[in-house]
């Protein structure tokens, strides 16, 4: 009776433990959190239709760093002005994300942009939101001792400049093709093709067009060359890429519309732009856990690991 009872007591733990360890296999892989000594996000465009918040609070759910860039355009209030205002939970959960960075001690920078230019305003006055600062630009010492001037971008667009009027006309082209974007790529999914980026290609064969005469990227060198900065981390094209201009390091860090892209700096002081298209903890294969990750960056030696942002908008100006 004693050897049938402990035999049966052996047997339900052993089941016991199948079930467990069964159970633990099958939940879902969760991405190990990634950290950074800094992170450059722009163009998210909190408040639109198109803004990728469910994307973008994944992403800083699995990411953390010792200095956070919001590098403009994080907020559009161009749609607010416009009675256009869509504002979601997610928009709601990316703020709650960002000020949660900043609580633990994340440095968090808000760089103002065309869209959230409402916050330029305040900067003279040295206002900010609780633990975030404000500026209309920054200088970042990099692991590699070099100087960045980090902006939006903006004010050295011949658009932006010249016609302000043209800037509100092509945002409102600019949703209409997103929104001609998703039903193109919705009936590409019916047929079994994969995502195609219609908008990115029109804005690409325009941007071929007008470069002649607005000369985005080398507008923003020749100002860094005079200036003394090394090199210059922006958005505002949502064009996210790492390049060298002239000798000038430029370095542009996309956006949440469309790419779900970031710039970001390793401890080493590699610089990599990142594609995140995951929006929620689902992967359960490792097919997918090396798919959301997109690299091109490099890697410069040297430099102080300590060294901190610098506010320019009281010192250097634009000219």
């Amino acid at each position: 009776m004693f050897y049938y009872s402990t035999n049966a007591y052996i047997g339900q733990c052993h089941s016991l433990v199948i079930t467990a360890v069964l159970a633990l296999h099958d939940q879902p892989k969760y991405w190990v959190t990634a950290t950074y000594r800094s992170i450059f996000i722009s163009d998210v465009h909190l408040g639109t239709r198109d803004c990728k918040a469910e994307a973008l609070n994944n992403f800083l759910k699995h990411n953390t760093c010792e200095t956070l860039y919001l590098v403009g355009d994080i907020i559009d209030a161009w749609k607010i002005q416009r009675n256009k205002w869509r504002w979601k939970q997610s928009h709601t959960n990316v703020v709650r994300r960002v000020l949660g960075h900043a609580k633990r001690g994340t440095r968090v920078v808000f760089i103002a942009g065309n869209h959230d230019e409402f916050l330029r305003p305040m900067i003279p006055y040295g206002i900010g939101f609780g633990l975030v600062e404000i500026a209309n630009q920054a200088e970042h010492i990099g692991r590699d001792g070099r100087h960045y001037l980090v902006v939006h971008g903006d004010m050295f667009d011949g658009i932006t400049r010249v016609a302000p009027w043209l800037s509100w006309l092509g945002d409102g082209a600019y949703d209409i093709v997103l929104r001609l974007n998703t039903r193109f790529n919705w009936l590409r999914r019916r047929l079994g093709f994969g995502y195609w980026s219609l908008s990115k290609y029109l804005k690409h064969r325009v941007k071929k067009a007008v470069d002649f005469m607005f000369q985005f990227e080398h507008n923003l060198v020749s100002y860094c060359r005079k200036r003394g900065f090394d090199g210059v981390i922006c958005g505002h094209i949502h064009h996210a890429e790492i390049k060298t201009i002239d000798g000038i390091t430029y370095m542009n860090d996309g956006d949440w519309v469309e790419s779900c892209t970031a710039l970001v700096e390793h401890h080493d002081g590699q610089w990599e732009i990142v594609s995140w298209t995951q929006e929620k903890d689902h992967v359960d294969t490792d097919s997918d856990s090396g798919a959301h990750k997109r690299r091109r960056g490099h890697t410069r030696p040297g430099g102080d690991r300590d060294a901190q942002p610098r506010d320019l908008s009281q010192g250097r100006e634009f000219h």
